[in-house]
Order: structure tokens, then sequence, then C-alpha cells
């Protein structure tokens, strides 16, 4: 480690951060923020929310005794000072990198992580569960929850609040407030918040953290604007300290979660408590770092690397999958004053936002509440509307029983766009987009379609959206928008890439996995085979276009970027066995299992899901067909 971080490079455990003096403590956070900033511009990664909590996290390992007492982070992107404080600093040369530091709580990392959570409003119920064990087992532990970044907009977090009131355990639930998840939170917390913001004694918090941010050594004189909610709520809402307490949870605040000694003091005063204590502290989100606060959208919430001067991307632009479904979404409500947007506190990361920039009232925003975000869609369908509930794939799995029984049993016109499906990369299994296309694909009625490429996304859009007596899902991967990929023909609703005469094997190619197929056939062909790839685009139910194709070929093999079980393979094979279709069939996609963190291609090889790999597995099994022993298993799967 530099010398620029001399003190933070004295960091081995938080015993250490204990033993410093104020003078001390002040100038570690400064080193702190910069190499937070030194080092997420080279990798990318969550910035502005590490930014806000350097001050709490600080408070917390001194006052607490980390992992005797746990700390929960919810969300858990905002672990990174936690990191750094207990022993991870070398591990953020290779931050969300293969080999390296997750981005979120890793168990297998240390001691001083004890979930792994990254889907947020989680931690409260973790929390309610760990305090009640400690209590029956007579363990004298503390437990520490950090609520914020958007988190307690989620319903998970008052229905734990509920239970944590009535059990009346030992346990500090910070609420980090820092008006913001991925944008301004909304919502009635948020009300709640913005109402306390307004008076006299806030205000005063107020004014300490601007006068602290003025005269921090990292930033000179930044930008200073108090963040409100988006928009007034409830007429008669009351005060935050007035609701909790009247659950039976002592209230603290607010305080400058900026200032160390008076977070320590309320967690001292919240520690000797024995009960539930919430200590409200007022945050910034990207504090000490001007172009992250200057930042209006997301406060660099995730950047991917950047220039440390002026906070600006490094990568070139590039088109991306979510630039072409925002502006397609647009370009659809120009012509249908029926299309409405729903997000889940992602406007900006989905595309949503575009849709709102031009039509505001037509767009709701959630709150990280996917479940109420589904059942609100069919409430807005019901009243002759077609939303677009546009959430990262993965998200959408807390909403299962939404979607199944409040959209598609009342056979709702209800339109889930999914970004990030599939292997997303650097943020880890959580957040790897891989069930969707098994867990949905049972729901009666509900359409999935996978575009491959630009052009195919923007009709596949307009063909989900026309859909008047059911759900669809329109999924697409993360990253650079594919190269168009024309189609040889159309055949019903499946397009047709490559074409051989002889027709050996039906390679069905899922989605962004179009152009793996077309390299595929070229591979396989040099072995004297002849391919016949096909995009089907709408993956679920099964054409029946795609069952007549397989009729004439040797051997069908599909290729997904989901989960074997229960995917568009075993769909085929299903379809395949009811029409009395004998045609052996192979499976191609992710294992069913936990695939650690690193680059999408780096987790695509290893899994086997190239080019080279897939052609090899079809070539191998062709050739078996071409053995004069008979092969019981042939019809069956691989």
């Amino acid at each position: 480690m530099s010398a620029e971080f001399g003190l933070l490079s004295t960091i081995r455990s938080p015993q250490d951060v204990k033993r410093m003096s104020a003078d001390e403590l002040t100038l570690l956070a400064a080193e702190i923020r910069d190499f937070l900033v030194a080092k997420v511009s080279r990798t990318g990664g969550h910035l502005g929310p590490n930014l806000g909590v350097v001050e709490l996290t600080l408070a917390m390992h001194r006052v607490f005794d980390s992992p005797m007492d746990r700390f929960l982070f919810d969300t858990g992107h905002q672990a990174y000072v936690h990191k750094m404080l207990t022993g991870r600093q070398a591990g953020f040369d290779q931050l969300r990198q293969r080999g390296g530091l997750s981005g979120y709580p890793n168990q297998a990392e240390s001691d001083h992580d004890i979930i792994e959570n990254s889907h947020a409003s989680t931690a409260l119920s973790y929390a309610d569960g760990l305090a009640k064990a400690y209590a029956l087992r007579g363990e004298a532990r503390q437990v520490v929850a950090v609520v914020g970044d958007g988190a307690l907009t989620g319903g998970m977090c008052w229905e734990a609040l509920n239970n944590i009131a009535a059990a009346r355990n030992p346990l500090v639930i910070v609420v980090n407030d820092n008006g913001r998840s991925y944008a301004p939170t909304i919502g009635g917390l948020a009300d709640h918040l913005s109402r306390l913001r307004l008076n006299p004694g806030y205000e005063r918090v107020l004014d300490v953290v601007k006068d602290t941010l003025g005269a921090t050594p990292v930033v000179g004189r930044p930008m200073y604007e108090v963040l409100h909610a988006v928009k007034t709520g409830i007429k008669d809402a009351v005060a935050p300290q007035a609701m909790f307490e009247d659950l039976g949870i002592k209230y603290v605040g607010p305080i400058d979660g900026h200032d160390v000694a008076a977070v320590e003091s309320a967690f001292r005063r919240a520690k000797g408590f024995g009960g539930p204590v919430i200590v409200h502290a007022v945050t910034r989100k990207g504090y000490g770092y001007r172009p992250a606060e200057e930042d209006e959208a997301d406060c660099l919430h995730g950047p991917s690397a950047f220039d440390v001067e002026t906070g600006k991307l490094l990568a070139a632009p590039s088109v991306k999958w979510t630039h072409v479904f925002a502006d397609e979404l647009v370009a659809i409500a120009d012509e249908r004053l029926d299309i409405v947007g729903i997000t889940a506190a992602m406007a900006e990361p989905t595309g949503i936002a575009t849709l709102a920039r031009k039509y505001p009232e037509r767009v709701y925003d959630v709150g990280i509440a996917e479940q109420h975000a589904a059942t609100s869609a069919a409430g807005l369908a019901l009243g002759g509307l077609h939303p677009v509930v546009a959430v990262y794939a993965t998200f959408l799995n807390r909403a299962f029983d939404q979607v199944l029984l409040d959209v598609a049993m009342h056979k709702l016109p209800v339109t889930f766009v999914l970004d990030r499906a599939g292997i997303t990369g650097p943020d880890g299994p959580s957040h790897y987009g891989i069930w969707d296309m098994s867990v949905f694909g049972v729901v009666p009625g509900l359409r999935i379609a996978a575009p491959r490429d630009a052009a195919t996304l923007r009709e596949e859009l307009r063909e989900a959206v026309a859909v008047d007596d059911g759900p669809t899902v329109l999924r697409f991967p993360t990253g650079s928008v594919a190269v168009d990929l024309p189609a040889v023909r159309r055949v019903g609703t499946v397009d047709v890439l490559v074409e051989s005469p002889r027709k050996d094997v039906l390679l069905v190619a899922v989605g962004a996995f179009g152009q793996l197929g077309v390299d595929v056939a070229t591979r396989v062909a040099e072995h004297g085979y002849g391919v016949t790839v096909v995009d089907p685009r709408w993956v679920r139910p099964v054409p029946a276009e795609l069952v007549t194709l397989a009729r004439d070929h040797r051997l069908v093999v599909t290729v997904e970027d989901g989960v074997r079980t229960g995917g568009v393979g075993d769909a085929v094979a299903k379809a395949l066995r009811d029409a009395d279709v004998d045609v052996p069939l192979r499976d191609i996609g992710v294992p069913q299992d936990w695939h650690p963190h690193g680059s999408r291609a780096q987790i695509l090889a290893d899994l086997g899901l190239t080019a080279q790999d897939v052609a090899r597995e079809v070539t191998g099994w062709l050739s078996r067909l071409e053995e004069p022993a008979t092969h019981p298993d042939l019809a069956t799967r691989a």
C-alpha cells in the first residue's frame, strides 16, 4: 500500500481502530475515501454508497466487537469500509475480479462477514433471527444491522420491524439516511424523513454536515444540496421517532452520520439499552468526492473504471442492451397512451428513467419492493393500462408469487423486462440472472422472449406489449448489445439463422447465444456435419414450429444462459415427448450451482459455454450417432 495511505496501512483488525485518537480518526477517514476512489476507479464497483458510510463504519468498529458482535449490511454493497477495517485492504486491487474480493459481504473472505446479502431489505429479518438465537442460547452478543441506500423501502424490513418490536431482544438498527438508493428514495418512510428534514433541529444537523463537508481535505468546497424525497406523501404522517417508539423500538437521532464522536455516542447508548434501538444517521451518498456528489443521477453508485480527477468513465461509450430497450419503450409510449413504466428503485440502471424524463406522470418507482411492483402492475392493468415492469432478472425472483397469482391467474397484460439476464459477472452469484427461464417457465399463460440483438429486442418488445390476454417477459443480458444477426428465414415465430442441406443437428440458440450458435455451426461443418441453427425468439411456450423442425433432424441441441434444470432444454424435451418426436436431445446451459464472481467471458468459459466447447460436444454426440453399436441412452438427455 502506498505511503499516501500510511495510517490505513497500519490497520490489521478493528482493534487498531479502537486505539486511535480523534485526530487520527479524521485522517483515517480521509485516507479511506482516497483509497476507495483510487481502487474503485480501476476496477469499478459501488463507490457512492461506501463514501457515505466511512464514519458510520469506523464508529461501529470502535463501539462493538466484531466478529463476536455481528454486523449486517443492507444493502450489502455498503460493506467496503468494513472490509478495509477487517484486514482486507490488499484485496481491493482485484475488487469484483476473478480471485479478488467480492463486492458484497462474503463468508469465505472473513469471519467478520456473516451473511452474503446483496438482495436488499433482508438484513433486519436476519438480525431478528440472530438476536432470538443469541437470547435463547444465553449468549451476550450484539447484533447491528445497517439499513440504508434505499433498503428500508422494502416490505421485508417492515415485517421484520414488527417482529423485532414484539421480541424486544437487544438489537441495534442503523438507519443510514442518505435519501437515496440508486436514485432519490421514495415512499412513505422517505416522506416521513423528508418532513423531519424540515424541522429546525434536523436543519442544524445538516448545517454540521455542510460545514464538515466544506472543510474535508479530500474535495475542497463541494456543491451542497439536501436530497429530498421525490414527492410529498401521506398528509397525516407522523415523525419517525413517534412511529418507531409506538412500535416499541427506541429511537436515537437524527445525528450527523459523518461525525464519528456523535455516532459513537449514539451507539454506546443504544448498546446499553438492552432492547431494540434505531439509530437514525444523516449521511451524504458520495460524501467527500466531488464528482460523486455532483452526479445527480446516482452519486456514482456503481461506476465501471473512471478517471479519478473528473469521475468520467474510461470506457468508450457503446450501445447497451438497456439503451436499446429504453429508446424503443419511449417510441412505443409515443404511439400508445396506455403504456406506463414501473421500476423498483432502479430507474437509471434499467432504462425506465428515459421514459420518465419524457413522460414523468407515466412512470412509477416503487422503491426496493419487487413484490409490490408486480401486484401494483396488476392493478394498473386492471385499470386499462399496459404496465412495463423493468427490473434486473435476479430480482424478479422475489416476486414469483405475485407474477403467478396476482398477474398470470388474472390473465393480465403486464410486460416484465428483465435486464442483466444470464451470467452478469462482477456482482457474483446473487446477481446472476440465470433462474428466470426456469422459475417463471412454470407460470401458466406467461410468454417469455429472449432477443439476440438490438433489432430483435425492439421487435420482441413490441410483440410483448401487443399481448392483451396475459403477462409477457422480455429478457436480455448486460453490457454492449450484440451486432445485429439477420435470419435466413422465419418459420412461424422461429428465426432460422443457419441452414445446411444435411440435417444432422438442430441447434436451438437462446437469445444472446445466437451468434454463438452460428459460430458452432461453422466449426461443426468442418467435420462434415450439417447444422441448422434456430433462434426460437419466444422460448415459452415452446413454438410448435420448433417441434416440426426437430422431426427432420437426427439430433437436437439446446444452448442457453440459464440453469439447465427446468430451462429451455427441459421445455423443448417435454414438447418433443408430447408430440411423439423421438429425436434425441442434449441440453447445454448453466449448472445449477453458485458460481463465483468474475467477468462474464471468464465464467462462460469455465462453464463450457463457448463456441469451441459447444462445437466439441455437438461433434462428439454426432460421431456417436454414426457408430454401429446401439446406444440405449441416445433417446435420453445428457
